[in-house]
């Protein structure tokens, strides 16, 4: 339980994060899977990162629990800790492969987005249930993987996409039967890491320099409203119906 990594085959680091039951990270969870792709991109040995999950799903987004329980703090926490993840697999040295399976939700999205290329199971979903959780946020990251008028689709009714849908706008690379998911995502890997690594680490920092959007800015500013929200009450009272029955 929690973030591992290993290094399956040369030039290949596998960032894994296991956080039964629905991978819904808490707090330090999201710092260690930021320290975690940061480390495997450091390392001059690495050349591809591949950022993958244990369970049912690939990312259930933030710990509505640990929210709940611990208030205004874990939000915060929370917050910073979604903020440094997503950073950290955009800022990565080397490129990075998510392979994706069964839910991508929240918090995942800003992981997927982020990244560099996406593998996925024929079973995954991906979608940003932040309205009916009570917070906002990672627009920014769907919007990396899906048009813009569908982007504000999935955003304002909560409703997912699934990976054929995205494979089809070109944001997943390929789709395969969930049993194949983790070869897949190593071929992809196998394949990007045979690069000089040298001029893979200068190609993602030059790829990165001529995005149109600043994403750690964007996804910052989102960030705002959702604590204008909590300190408004509106967060509070939406994440507090969140799950109940006939909310």
């Amino acid at each position: 339980m929690g973030v591992s990594t290993s290094r399956p085959e040369n030039g290949v680091a596998v960032v894994t994060a296991d956080f039964p039951p629905v991978n819904a990270l808490p707090v330090t969870g999201w710092f260690d899977l930021a320290h975690a792709v940061r480390s495997a991109g450091h390392d001059p040995e690495v050349r591809c990162v591949v950022l993958a999950a244990e369970g049912r799903g690939f990312n259930a987004g933030v710990d509505i629990k640990e929210i709940r329980a611990e208030g205004g703090g874990a939000l915060i926490g929370a917050n910073r800790g979604c903020f440094e993840a997503f950073a950290a697999v955009y800022e990565c040295e080397v490129p990075v492969v998510a392979a994706v399976q069964g839910f991508c939700l929240g918090g995942g999205i800003g992981l997927v987005g982020n990244a560099d290329t996406v593998v996925a199971s024929e079973d995954a979903v991906f979608g940003l249930p932040e309205l009916d959780r009570g917070a906002l946020g990672a627009a920014t990251h769907l919007a990396r993987l899906v048009p813009p008028h569908l982007m504000r689709a999935l955003y304002f009714t909560s409703r997912t996409a699934i990976a054929a849908e995205l494979h089809a706008h070109g944001s997943v690379w390929r789709v395969v039967p969930r049993d194949a998911l983790r070869a897949a995502a190593l071929e992809l890997a196998r394949e990007i890491a045979a690069k000089d690594g040298g001029l893979l680490r200068l190609a993602k920092a030059a790829i990165n320099g001529i995005d149109p959007v600043d994403v750690r800015r964007s996804y910052r500013f989102e960030q705002g409203f959702t604590f204008e929200a909590q300190l408004g009450g509106t967060a509070a009272r939406v994440r507090d119906a969140f799950g109940k029955e006939n909310a």
